[in-house]
């Protein structure tokens, strides 16, 4: 980790990839979770990436029994 690197756990939005790592959900998954859900408030675009809202993302997979 270089030392100007923000650790995943205190970044505001994470791309697909971190995002899969830090909730251990599969890419694929996630980016249908985004497709089915466009206007979600966990979802930002950044130019044409995607990225999740880390907090908000935590309090819907803090509701779910299964994704």
């Amino acid at each position: 980790m270089n030392t100007n690197d923000i650790p995943i756990w205190q970044k505001y939005t994470l791309s697909i990839e971190e995002a899969s790592r830090y909730f251990r959900i599969g890419e694929k998954k996630l980016r249908r979770l985004a497709e089915e859900n466009p206007d979600a408030n966990w979802l930002i675009m950044n130019g044409n990436r995607l990225q999740i809202k880390r907090k908000q993302f935590e309090k819907v997979i803090d509701e779910l029994e299964v994704i």
